[in-house]
């Protein structure tokens, strides 16, 4: 809001320019002593006044306190929509472009609801290109400006932030930050569902990667159990988005910012889609360690399609490993590589650990069908990608794959190695460990987490 002067200013502008005297302007509610008090800038109107001269003045609350068009606000947040949308259908560096335009002006017209969400969109757009010092740069931003909001407010910057430093392998910094944040949740009285159901959801991946397998399925079946608290109304979302413009062009600015809240709300949805199809993830992760196969394949299967629905240029890779898995292990070897060759193809972008986790399987099938060498070839490409993300639990396991096979090729000290790498990186099933934020690294350093 503008000070009292400005305000008063611009009062006696309108007022002046359609022609109402202050006695005309102050009826019935107040007095042209109060008019004329406010215009020369020596009271600051309460809200309850400045609704009513708004009113009295053919204008809006926003404009006459700020002096910015109700209309341009509203024009922002119907952008915003759209670009989300755009982002939801996978065409991130498009999005990206108008995410930036939208934060320029947002800066400008000063909105900072505005801002928050073009700097969320901009951390999502990072996100799917890999750029993750700038996603991570865009969502710290977003919570800065969110600092004095609820916990809830700030829960998707803080899981957007969490996921960039997982992706960038600081799977220990990536729990940190969602546990923490979990637990400030869930002692201040501040449950929010939807920012639980985010949070829990990111945690997944880190879990497994780390070898935390029951805390991750723990973190599923909480985050699932909390879904059905959250509504999903996405088939209407483009329907909303049009109404929008139509009240929008017809000047009826209230009905626009209505219809554009149910659109945010559901591009947020979309977003928790993605979760969710986490959380199927998991479940079927744990169904195939329970040799469910059949039950596992239709889990990831479900996980899957959902991602496909919205963002899964970045998360299904995590699901087709296992789904591929899953495939092998029934004996369809076929699909199984197929997937994973797919996958392989799309180079790191995807993760260090998901392309690690490829070439582990396909170096199994090869072991399994007689092809020594080319298993060799594909386990030691997966140790140097698990080596840059720090995923102990699969190095370790990974070593062992490699250690079994130079054993039985009689290649004792190659296998002795192998071993101790692997015993290096030994985890323990069902931990984690949080710690501060990661060190800043130098030059290309490798840096190895022990849980």
């Amino acid at each position: 809001m503008d000070e009292p002067a400005q305000i008063g200013r611009r009062v006696q502008r309108m007022r002046t320019e359609l022609g109402l005297t202050q006695r005309k302007l102050a009826e019935p509610a107040y007095t042209p002593a109060y008019i004329s008090t406010l215009e020369s800038g020596r009271v600051r109107p309460s809200d309850a006044a400045l609704r009513f001269l708004a009113g009295r003045l053919g204008t809006s609350y926003e404009e006459l306190t700020t002096g910015r068009p109700a209309h341009l606000a509203t024009e922002l947040r119907l952008a915003l929509t759209d670009a989300q949308q755009t982002l939801a259908t996978g065409a991130a560096d498009e999005a990206a472009g108008h995410f930036r335009r939208l934060l320029a002006e947002a800066e400008q017209l000063g909105l900072a609801d505005e801002r928050v969400g073009a700097l969320l969109g901009l951390g999502d757009c990072a996100l799917e290109s890999g750029a993750l010092p700038d996603a991570i740069g865009h969502f710290e931003a977003a919570e800065r400006l969110l600092a004095d909001e609820p916990l809830p407010r700030r829960a998707r910057p803080i899981r957007g932030r969490a996921v960039a430093h997982l992706l960038a392998g600081e799977l220990r910094y990536a729990c940190y930050l969602l546990e923490s944040t979990i637990e400030e949740l869930c002692t201040s009285g501040l449950a929010d569902p939807e920012a639980l159901v985010l949070l829990y959801a990111a945690a997944i991946g880190p879990y497994i990667d780390m070898g935390a397998h029951a805390r991750a399925a723990h973190a599923a079946e909480l985050a699932l159990s909390l879904a059905p608290q959250v509504s999903d109304p996405a088939l209407v979302a483009g329907m909303h988005r049009q109404v929008a413009r139509t009240f929008l062009t017809e000047g009826r600015v209230a009905d626009a910012d209505a219809s554009l809240a149910k659109a945010q709300a559901i591009y947020g949805q979309l977003q928790l889609r993605t979760d969710l199809a986490h959380c199927h993830w998991m479940r079927g992760y744990v169904q195939a360690q329970n040799g469910e196969l059949d039950a596992a394949e239709r889990e990831l299967r479900t996980a899957r399609g959902m991602l496909s629905a919205g963002r899964a240029a970045l998360y299904t890779a995590q699901v087709e490993v296992e789904l591929a898995d899953v495939l092998r292990r029934l004996g369809r070897y076929g699909e199984a590589a197929g997937l994973l060759s797919a996958l392989l193809e799309l180079g790191d972008s995807h993760g260090a650990v998901h392309a690690g986790g490829a070439h582990r399987l396909l170096g199994l099938m090869a072991e399994e069908r007689g092809e020594t060498e080319a298993a060799e070839e594909h386990y030691v490409q997966a140790l140097a990608l698990l080596e840059r993300s720090g995923a102990s639990g699969d190095l370790a396991d990974l070593c062992r794959l490699l250690g079994d096979l130079l054993r039985r090729a009689g290649r004792t000290e190659a296998a002795l190695d192998a071993y101790r790498t692997g015993l290096g990186h030994r985890a323990a099933p069902g931990t984690t460990t949080l710690g501060p934020a990661p060190a800043a690294r130098t030059g290309h350093e490798s840096r190895i987490y022990r849980i």
